[in-house]
């Protein structure tokens, strides 16, 4: 078998970068080698891999009149067994811009839509006649696809539009200290037994929890204090633990989840920056050790790769970090990295730097150290796929 990765990207605004790289990766992880590229779609910033198929995200925002600019949506794509190659299958409508996640079990795929930060101030008449304005802001969605046989996207089975808003306005620079005027769902994972959808909503300070079944049903949610911001959450192997990066409050939180009622408990929260440091960071993705008991955390602001012990009750302790390529702000940092099947090595997309930069794992004590990097414009987002060759 041969490893590749999928590096998904952005277009920035000299029109490099977007669209799909496809890696060559050695099994030690110190070798990347760029075999083939796929244009569109243009803004991918998010990849999901299963099965001989690639699923990606198209992160835009339509502008509503159309031709200019198509609208947000998902894509699906063969993978050619003999080298890891793309061929385009189709794509579907994903109604609320700027989807940012995808989860797969091979049934269903889910979506989570985040929604720009731009208002609409609208004129209202008040109650007593006078006059007044309001701000509509975009819809954030999570949205449930059926899969055909061959991995193609099916329609949309059911589809979410959340509510409610958190501390407006808040400490954060985004959006102009708008960034929780309006939900913002960040991610959206299908749990390990399947049963589940859990979705952070970084502008409502919640984690809900919906029942995967031919739709979703909100369950249940679990709500953080003001300004925290959950935005990604990974499950450990085996255990039912999952820790969840909260943006605004630059923690990582670890929770114990029972998987018969969709129940959340909190067990641990621990700053995901070096003691001392002292200016803004917002932390991005969270990744587990595929063997377990080591989580990855990668810092926007302290611009760094870090990691952590969880004990056997959740607890966790910060071991070290190193350091990454100088982000210009939260959305222009490195945002992703993945582990290889065996958790030797990780890949991360070091966006500001455009290298896509591997990183050699000590199982025994979690520690990180570089090993080599290849170029990639924009890079956004790594996944891991074997193939025959």
């Amino acid at each position: 078998m041969k490893l590749v990765a999928y590096i998904g990207s952005y277009r920035d605004e000299s029109g490099d970068g977007g669209g799909i790289t496809v890696l060559a990766v050695s099994r030690d992880g110190r070798s990347l080698t760029p075999v083939s590229q796929v244009p569109e779609p243009r803004e991918a910033g998010y990849l999901a891999y299963l099965d001989g198929t690639l699923y990606a995200v198209d992160e835009r925002k339509t502008d509503g009149r159309g031709p200019v600019e198509p609208a947000a949506s998902v894509h699906a794509f063969a993978v050619d067994p003999r080298d890891g190659s793309l061929t385009w299958l189709n794509s579907r409508l994903a109604p609320g811009p700027r989807p940012t996640f995808l989860s797969t079990d091979g049934r269903v795929l889910v979506t989570a839509n985040h929604g720009d930060f731009d208002h609409v101030e609208h004129v209202v008449r008040t109650p007593d006649g006078g006059w007044t304005v309001e701000y509509l802001y975009d819809d954030s969605t999570v949205i449930l696809y059926g899969l055909e046989d061959d991995g193609r996207l099916g329609e949309i089975r059911d589809l979410h539009v959340l509510t409610g808003h958190g501390k407006d306005p808040n400490s954060s620079p985004q959006a102009g200290g708008h960034g929780q005027a309006s939900p913002h769902a960040h991610c959206a994972v299908i749990d390990p037994s399947g049963r589940h959808v859990l979705v952070c909503d970084k502008g409502t300070d919640r984690i809900l929890v919906f029942a995967l079944g031919d739709t979703l049903e909100l369950e249940s949610a679990y709500a953080f204090e003001e300004e925290t911001g959950p935005r990604h959450l990974a499950f450990e192997p085996g255990t039912g633990r999952v820790f969840v990066t909260c943006e605004f409050s630059s923690e990582l939180a670890s929770f114990d989840f029972d998987a018969t009622s969709g129940a959340l408990r909190l067990l641990d929260r621990v700053s995901t920056v070096a003691s001392g440091y002292q200016g803004r960071n917002e932390p991005a993705e969270v990744r587990v050790h595929p063997s377990g008991g080591y989580v990855y955390v990668n810092n926007r602001g302290e611009d760094s790769l870090a990691w952590f012990r969880a004990d056997h009750e959740g607890r966790l302790l910060r071991l070290g970090h190193v350091p990454l390529a100088r982000s210009v702000h939260p959305g222009l940092a490195a945002r992703s990295f993945a582990f290889d099947p065996t958790g030797s090595f990780l890949l991360l997309a070091d966006r500001p730097a455009g290298l896509v930069r591997s990183f050699a794992v000590d199982a025994d004590d979690g520690q990180v150290c570089p090993l080599t990097t290849v170029a990639v414009a924009e890079p956004s987002f790594v996944v891991f796929a074997e193939v025959s060759g």
